[in-house]
C-alpha cells in the first residue's frame, strides 16, 4: 500500500470512530435510552436532529465516505477493509479518553489481539 493511500485509510478510520463517539455524546445528552414508542421516538428524533454532536458526528460521516472512496482508489478492498478494524481500537480508545468509559483487562487484550491482525492482514 503507498503512503497516500495508507494515510486515505487511516483518515477515513479516524473520521468513522470520531463519528462514533460524537454520536453517543449526542445520545447521552438526552439523559437516558430512548424508549421505542412512537411518540417518544419522534421527540428523541428531533432533539437530536438539532443536537451540534450528532450533527458533527453525522459530518463525519459524509466526510469518511469520500475520503474512503479516495483510498479505495488506490489501493485493493482485500487489504483496504480489514484496516478498518483499527477503528475499534480507536472508537475504544477515544470513548475511554472522552466519555470516560471503563476499558477491562479483556477489552485491553482483544485491542491487542486486533492490532496483531490488522498489522497481519496489511503486510506485504
Amino acid at each position: 500500500m503507498s503512503l497516500p493511500a495508507f494515510f486515505l485509510v487511516l483518515a477515513g478510520v479516524l473520521l468513522n470512530a470520531a463519528a462514533q463517539v460524537l454520536l453517543k455524546a449526542g445520545v447521552d445528552r438526552l439523559g437516558g435510552a430512548i424508549s421505542l414508542q412512537f411518540g417518544a421516538l419522534v421527540r428523541a428524533g428531533m432533539a437530536l436532529s438539532l443536537n451540534p454532536f450528532i450533527l458533527a458526528g453525522l459530518g463525519c460521516y459524509v466526510v469518511s465516505v469520500g475520503v474512503w472512496l479516495l483510498a479505495l482508489s488506490r489501493t485493493s478492498v482485500s487489504i483496504a477493509y480489514p484496516m478498518l478494524s483499527i477503528g475499534y481500537v480507536v472508537a475504544a480508545l477515544f470513548a475511554w479518553l472522552y466519555l470516560g468509559e471503563h476499558l477491562s483487562l479483556s477489552r485491553w487484550l482483544g485491542i491487542g489481539v486486533i492490532i496483531l491482525g490488522v498489522f497481519l492482514v496489511a503486510r506485504p
